[in-house]
C-alpha cells in the first residue's frame, strides 16, 4: 500500500459501539488500516473512529469495541 490509510470494511459500521479502554459509547463511523510510521518505517494499525455523544470523533484500536 502507497496510501496512508484505507477503509477496511466492518459488520459494525453504522452502529452502536463502546470503547472497552475508555469506556465511551457512540456511532462507529469507519474503521481504517492507517500508516501511523513516524520514523519512515512503515508500521500500519487498524483503528475504528467512533462519534461520541459530544458529535465528535475519536480513534481507538478496533479490538477495543464492542457492539452495545
Amino acid at each position: 500500500m502507497n496510501e496512508r490509510y484505507a477503509y477496511v470494511p466492518h459488520r459494525l459500521l453504522r452502529r452502536r459501539v463502546r470503547d472497552v479502554a475508555s469506556g465511551v459509547e457512540g456511532e462507529l463511523m469507519a474503521v481504517v488500516n492507517e500508516n501511523v510510521s513516524a520514523t519512515g518505517i512503515e508500521h500500519w494499525v487498524e483503528l475504528a473512529y467512533i462519534r461520541g455523544p459530544s458529535g465528535r470523533e475519536f480513534s481507538t484500536a478496533v479490538g477495543n469495541i464492542e457492539p452495545v
